[in-house]
């Protein structure tokens, strides 16, 4: 049983203790707005935040967890009121929309630690996070628009 917190509040896990974490999120807990992609921890689309920092769900244990305070898109507020949501729909980020969790969660990193990023930060920053439909301009629009607009 591995206990942690999740998007606020606490959670016992009871799966094997090497179960990868996204596996846990969607099939144990039913969150399932984190995404597989790859599996391999390339794409990004199963990012989620563990004490502030965006990981690869897909590659993180859940033994790995215990005592964390993990933080899913679902974490974010509802109705699209989370700065990166309300950006997301005003640039027209998402075509298919599949790794639109991932990449909104590692954008949230990143404007956590840098609240005006230059745009050669937010491009590094989202490195490796992959998005099939090729919308990096929209992504990248996005995010200035949310620093510049609100204060995360």
């Amino acid at each position: 049983m591995v206990q942690f917190v999740l998007n606020g509040g606490p959670v016992r896990a009871d799966a094997d203790p090497q179960t990868p974490l996204l596996w846990v999120l969607r099939d144990h807990i039913g969150l399932t707005g984190t995404k597989y992609g790859c599996g391999a921890g390339l794409c990004g689309a199963c990012t989620v935040h563990v004490d502030g920092r965006a990981v690869r769900s897909c590659q993180l244990p859940l033994a790995s967890i215990e005592g964390a305070r993990v933080v899913t898109i679902e974490g974010l507020p509802a109705v699209a009121t989370h700065p990166l949501q309300e950006a997301w729909i005003a640039e027209q980020v998402p075509q298919c929309g599949y790794c639109q969790s991932g990449q909104i969660m590692k954008a949230a990193e990143l404007l956590a630690a840098n609240p005006k990023p230059s745009r050669e930060e937010i491009i590094a920053h989202m490195d490796g996070n992959i998005c099939r439909c090729g919308t990096y301009p929209r992504i990248v629009a996005a995010i200035q628009r949310a620093a510049r607009e609100r204060q995360l």
